[in-house]
């Protein structure tokens, strides 16, 4: 991914438009207080219908941002013949596609959520959707911490870069665990924002690659 090719440019315009997606979702969710947790499903119901606006355009944005994230994680893997380690490149395309793919059903899941506000007594089935979609976030989290370190290591890229790589994965590997250790319960808000916040290395560093393979091709 260091020589000048427009699989280099469609990449990086990829990541860095997943980056702004997911980055201004974020802006959207969190003042709204739209986290959706699954342990206070009537809650959440209650905080959609009251912000259904915000809570369809957080979705749409996120949608783009694992949409972009998938895109690009196809075009990496198909530019892979130009690259001294081409089967590295594949595996770290094929997980990061297979990370936006699992985001995208995470969203799926909250989408189904913004109809059951409407139905009445429907906690109970709010609260295994709203669970569902959030084992499904956590894998989306795992994947994309697996497509970071093989990314960082099967890439080409400045050794700089490469060990940023593989040190932004390990507080995004401390977010994917967190759910695990918050019980039957499952994970608080303030957890769940920590998990965000531990991710967003991740994002950044996809975003600083993005930017190198824009100026690259």
């Amino acid at each position: 991914m260091t020589d000048s090719t427009p699989g280099n440019r469609l990449t990086g315009v990829l990541l860095l438009c997943s980056l702004i997606a997911m980055v201004a979702g974020a802006a959207v969710v969190v003042p709204s207080g739209l986290t959706l947790n699954p342990s206070d499903p009537a809650a959440a119901l209650a905080a959609v219908g009251e912000h259904v606006g915000p809570h369809l355009a957080e979705l749409a944005l996120d949608v783009l941002g694992w949409l972009a994230l998938t895109a690009a994680g196809l075009v990496m893997a198909a530019g892979s013949s130009e690259a001294p380690g081409p089967h590295l490149v594949v595996l770290a395309g094929g997980l990061l596609a297979a990370a936006g793919l699992a985001g995208m059903l995470h969203d799926a899941g909250n989408l189904a959520v913004t109809r059951l506000t409407a139905v009445p007594e429907a906690a109970a089935v709010a609260a295994a959707v709203l669970l569902t979609a959030k084992w499904m976030v956590n894998l989306a989290g795992l994947l994309w911490v697996a497509a970071t370190v093989a990314t960082a290591i099967g890439v080409p890229m400045p050794a700089g870069l490469r060990r940023a790589g593989v040190l932004v994965a390990l507080p995004g590997l401390v977010a994917v665990a967190l759910p695990w250790t918050a019980g039957v319960q499952g994970p608080s808000v303030a957890m769940e924002q920590l998990g965000y916040a531990l991710h967003l290395p991740i994002m950044l560093w996809f975003g600083v690659l993005g930017g190198r393979c824009l100026r690259a091709g």
